[in-house]
């Protein structure tokens, strides 16, 4: 296990700050969160309900706590912190995978490998190029202007992870609207709604695919006729599994591919060397994920006590890693605010680190690199359809992201 007493940094700032906090620009972190960015391990933050928790902000201190089994991720437990009422409101229902410890989070993961490899994921390229040619030509075909969040941008992860779940694209239109209530509430009665309907939904889904209706070759399929059927997973487990990695699987990606496009729209020098040598694209894809940090506030609770740095967290208490001040830590990133496609950022904590880092990396890596490349070699004069400062963008107490975004070409 990682020695954490060995980790740099002051221990903590007079007054603890509020999180979440809304972004003033969609792809910087917090103004509120500036004064954390000087190199300590550990900060203090209040979340909604006044509780106060260990908010980590330094990158080493980070990647050592985030794979230390001593913190727990199962939101079950009666003092797992909640950041906002939304979550609170479900924090009690099973959630596989992210949700789970081991030994129950690694026999989950194990049966999921096979379908989220690197080599997996390489051979879905020309299936996600087929998608987002398509897109695009239906797109160029209507003409400009165009809303890139709904034309393009939420269909091709979309479509993607309901070819390789087995669910069928027919209700995308349904459970992207669940998706976006659980994410984004308004409230927590419509949170737990919304997660009753994804969970009614993936449940009829299974009957289907159990009784031969819903023939399909996809990751739920699996689950079905082998997993369910040996009893390797029951009927809660696999429907809480099938749920997460649908809502994650469009989710995070289309934040990504919204929000990657208005930054890249915003620094057109970085754009230009993108588009003078595409070779770069994996390594602009990887900035751009440390740069914009979509999912800021992985949770944690503690199990032990745990040394950091003369500091103790303790047994209980919990810990929040605010990846956006995590990647943007200036001992790990020289000129952290800037876009540099030049730069080793591949060890950045945007996919989470330790056990729990994001099982769909490779195929978001894919999906990005394709739908970027050719979104900008397709539209070679692509720009924004309206004031950069007038477009909306998400609220800190969910995913980051663009809500809407108007493009012309």
């Amino acid at each position: 296990m990682t020695d954490l007493t060995d980790i740099p940094g002051p221990a903590t700032p007079a007054e603890p700050v509020t999180f979440p906090q809304d972004r003033t620009c969609p792809y910087h972190p917090p103004t509120g969160y500036a004064p954390l960015r000087d190199g300590r391990a550990l900060s203090r933050a209040t979340l909604f309900d006044g509780r106060e928790v260990w908010m980590v902000t330094g990158h080493s201190a980070a990647r050592a706590l985030l794979a230390d089994p001593r913190l727990s991720t199962d939101r079950r437990r009666p003092d797992f912190p909640a950041p906002t009422a939304r979550f609170a409101a479900v924090r009690d229902r099973r959630v596989a995978l992210l949700g789970a410890d081991d030994p129950e989070h690694q026999t989950q993961r194990r049966m999921m490998i096979p379908s989220f490899t690197v080599k997996r994921a390489t051979g879905l390229r020309p299936r996600i190029q087929e998608i987002v040619d398509g897109l695009l030509d239906a797109m160029i075909a209507q003409g400009p202007p165009a809303e890139l969040v709904s034309a393009f941008a939420l269909p091709v992860p979309s479509m993607v992870i309901c070819e390789l779940l087995g669910v069928p694209y027919a209700d995308h239109e349904f459970f992207e609207a669940q998706s976006r209530t659980l994410l984004r509430g308004p409230t927590a009665a419509d949170t737990q709604a919304a997660r009753d309907r994804l969970e009614a939904y993936i449940s009829d889904l299974v009957d289907r695919k159990a009784g031969g209706t819903e023939p399909g070759d996809g990751v739920v399929d699996e689950l079905v006729h082998h997993q369910l059927r040996e009893g390797t997973l029951d009927r809660d487990q696999l429907v809480s599994l099938a749920v997460i990695l649908l809502v994650a699987g469009h989710e995070t990606t289309a934040n990504m591919i919204s929000l990657g496009t208005y930054t890249l729209l915003q620094h057109p020098d970085r754009l230009a060397e993108l588009r003078a040598d595409p070779e770069l694209l994996p390594a602009a894809v990887e900035e751009l994920m440390r740069m914009l940090s979509i999912a800021d506030g992985l949770l944690r609770v503690a199990l032990e006590d745990i040394e950091v740095d003369g500091t103790t967290i303790r047994a209980g208490e919990g810990v929040l890693f605010a990846t956006s001040v995590i990647n943007r830590d200036a001992s790990v990133y020289e000129e952290p605010d800037a876009l540099d496609w030049h730069r080793p950022a591949r060890h950045h904590v945007a996919f989470g680190f330790g056990i729990h880092q994001c099982l769909g990396q490779n195929l978001a890596r894919a999906e990005l690199e394709i739908a970027l490349g050719a979104l900008f070699t397709r539209l070679p004069g692509l720009r924004l359809a309206a004031p950069a400062q007038e477009i909306p963008f998400k609220p800190g107490d969910t995913i980051q992201g663009m809500l809407e975004l108007p493009v012309t070409w």
